[in-house]
């Protein structure tokens, strides 16, 4: 007892630590919805996963991940440019990745089990190298 009095603090910030590194896992919504740019690469080579963009037609034209279809979020829902099989991946992104996330789960429910998001969106996408277009 005399070491939990005098070690409080410690005691204090491992419990924070550990609720905040379980904070993802137990958080409405997080299912496994959210993939690394390194995944979301792999999905799309060897999976033949769909990279699909649901930003609004201007931030798409100033910038995307190249190969990206645009089919912005208030039109995912039955959308013709999504893959009509539904166990091809879709890798869904957009400038932050809160869009995507959204959409990920509209497709979820739609029955695209494959549907992710990318964590961090357009701006992750820049920072790992990987390329970037622009409308002509």
């Amino acid at each position: 007892m005399t070491f939990i009095i005098e070690n409080w603090i410690l005691i204090l910030a491992a419990l924070v630590s550990g609720g905040l590194l379980l904070w993802p896992v137990v958080k409405p919504g997080a299912g496994g919805a959210a993939v690394s740019t390194t995944e979301a690469v792999r999905l799309i080579n060897r999976e033949k996963g769909v990279l699909v963009d649901v930003s609004e037609p201007a931030e798409f034209a100033a910038a995307h991940a190249g190969g990206a279809r645009n089919v912005p979020l208030g039109q995912i829902e039955g959308a013709k440019g999504l893959p009509t099989n539904k166990t091809i991946p879709i890798v869904l992104m957009c400038p932050s990745g809160t869009r995507s996330a959204k959409a990920a789960a509209l497709l979820r429910k739609a029955g695209h089990a494959g549907a992710v998001a990318v964590a961090g969106g357009t701006a992750a996408w820049r920072e790992a190298s990987l390329p970037i277009e622009k409308a002509a």
